[in-house]
């Protein structure tokens, strides 16, 4: 296996292949015409497109002069990735696939063990750390299904921000409003950016406090959190391993599904469509929707109506608990997990790290082992608590930030503003990874406008059901 990876870039343009415009669109376009996986298989099935030209039109993407690749994807191995989807034309050819998905690029979190390559987590810290040995469970099954692996995508340093800012590799731009430069969420930034500007058709990434979702919300895509147990984690960089969770960001909810179903290994299980009719949606009325900006709250109250003149049955419910989140996580407290993580290596390398990452993992360096114990306590009455307010609903929804993305200038800028802002971001996401839940976010913007993310919650283990529910809400919110 060739293990050699190419540098960010390419000295030289791939063979047959001119950076610069896909298919006369420029990349920071991509966004506005991304293609559902569902069509992309389709058009593999019937022979009108091959995984390579899918390839070479990622590899175009990610060496665009003028593109978003050098902040977006951290390695790629175009030989490699171009070997691969041959391969699966060829067994297309012979009439066999692996999986209905199979030879569609896909983009990696930089967080995932792949065999011979080196895992990073964003930081340089890890550079010369020894390559994996082996795939990741997530990786194996990606890869048994015939997805392309295209590339390792940037991300915050140790995934510990849900803004997307990397002080060592830079930070990809929003696909919105590009000449000003806006945050593309975080941790999962560079692949929420892969997939809007055609450098992927979905990606994976991974969920700790809202790191699939705020980047998937601030970007325009779909990102799915699955309840945390149900993909294993093993040979992920860990941040906290009671929180971490593996999922995909991608165009739409069935795309994040039949991606769902190869990593939690129920490729067999179909997701039907619920009714909109009927759906019973709870709205939390503590906490998630306080110090909405205006634009946030609009496109809220738009998307709630649309829902409600189909049918869906819109309940306000106080869910006062959320509100008790802050407390019993007081300073951090579930994240002094990461910081078991780090300690050992922390003290001799902080000058490394990125400063507004270390100043983290300084914040929840001293917590004590009876105040982590109480918090695991407190968090199972709690998680008891929800589960008995949202029992009767098929999903709760709410906005999943509270504001669009600010400009990287202004965070980059200003310590108190960065913190400000991060905390932000992550309040509503936050809630149900602390609740050990399932949960969507759906684009419920208007064309040319800021993005910005639905919330769709399910419960514990209830992730087929949301996806389910989530089809539906989808359908109804984005219909022109």
């Amino acid at each position: 296996m060739e293990t050699a990876l190419l540098p960010l870039l390419p000295t030289a343009p791939v063979t047959g292949h001119q950076p610069g415009t896909i298919d006369g669109v420029r990349p920071e376009r991509q966004f506005a015409r991304m293609t559902p996986l569902a069509t992309l298989s389709q058009k593999l099935l019937n022979g009108t497109v091959t995984s390579r030209e899918l390839v070479d039109r990622a590899l175009d993407a990610i060496t665009a002069a003028d593109g978003e690749g050098p902040r977006a994807i951290l390695q790629y191995d175009a030989k490699r990735a171009i070997a691969a989807a041959e391969a699966v034309d060829a067994l297309k050819k012979a009439g066999y696939a692996p999986s209905p998905l199979a030879g569609i690029p896909l983009s990696v979190k930089d967080l995932f063990d792949i065999a011979g390559e080196v895992t990073t987590a964003g930081s340089v810290l890890l550079k010369n750390a020894p390559a994996a040995e082996k795939d990741a469970p997530a990786i194996a099954r990606l890869r048994r299904a015939g997805l392309i692996l295209i590339g390792r995508t940037n991300m915050t340093e140790f995934a510990y921000s849900g803004v997307g800012l990397n002080s060592h590799y830079g930070t990809p731009k929003n696909p919105y409003d590009r000449n000003t430069g806006r945050i593309p969420g975080g941790s999962s930034s560079g692949a929420a950016v892969s997939v809007t500007d055609g450098m992927a058709a979905a990606a994976i990434g991974t969920d700790t406090g809202g790191s699939i979702r705020i980047p998937s919300a601030l970007c325009g895509l779909t990102g799915f959190k699955p309840t945390a147990r149900r993909i294993p984690t093993d040979g992920v960089y860990p941040l906290c391993e009671s929180l971490d969770s593996i999922g995909p960001l991608a165009p739409t909810v069935s795309c994040c599904a039949a991606i769902d179903g190869i990593l939690s290994g129920n490729t067999s299980r179909a997701v039907p469509e619920l009714p909109v009719s009927g759906l019973r949606l709870a709205v939390p009325q503590a906490y998630v929707l306080d110090d909405l900006d205006q634009d946030v709250a609009k496109a809220f109250e738009a998307a709630l109506s649309r829902l409600s003149d189909a049918g869906a049955q819109i309940n306000e419910i106080p869910f006062e608990c959320l509100a008790d989140i802050p407390r019993i996580n007081a300073n951090g407290g579930i994240y002094a997990e990461a910081w078991a993580v780090h300690e050992n290596q922390f003290g001799a390398s902080r000058d490394q790290y990125d400063p507004r990452v270390a100043a983290r993992l300084e914040r929840v360096s001293g917590i004590s082992a009876t105040e982590y114990i109480k918090l695991l306590q407190a968090r199972a009455a709690l998680i008891a608590e929800a589960d008995d307010i949202t029992a009767p609903f098929d999903a709760a929804i709410l906005p999943t930030t509270p504001s669009s993305a600010p400009p990287i200038a202004a965070l980059e800028a200003d310590e108190e503003v960065y913190v400000s802002i991060n905390m932000r971001m992550l309040r509503n996401t936050f809630c149900f990874n602390f609740l050990d839940r399932c949960a969507l976010t759906i684009p419920m913007h208007q064309p040319d406008m800021a993005p910005r993310g639905l919330m769709v919650v399910g419960e514990t283990m209830g992730d087929t059901r949301l996806l389910s529910a989530g089809l539906a809400i989808e359908k109804t919110i984005r219909r022109a």
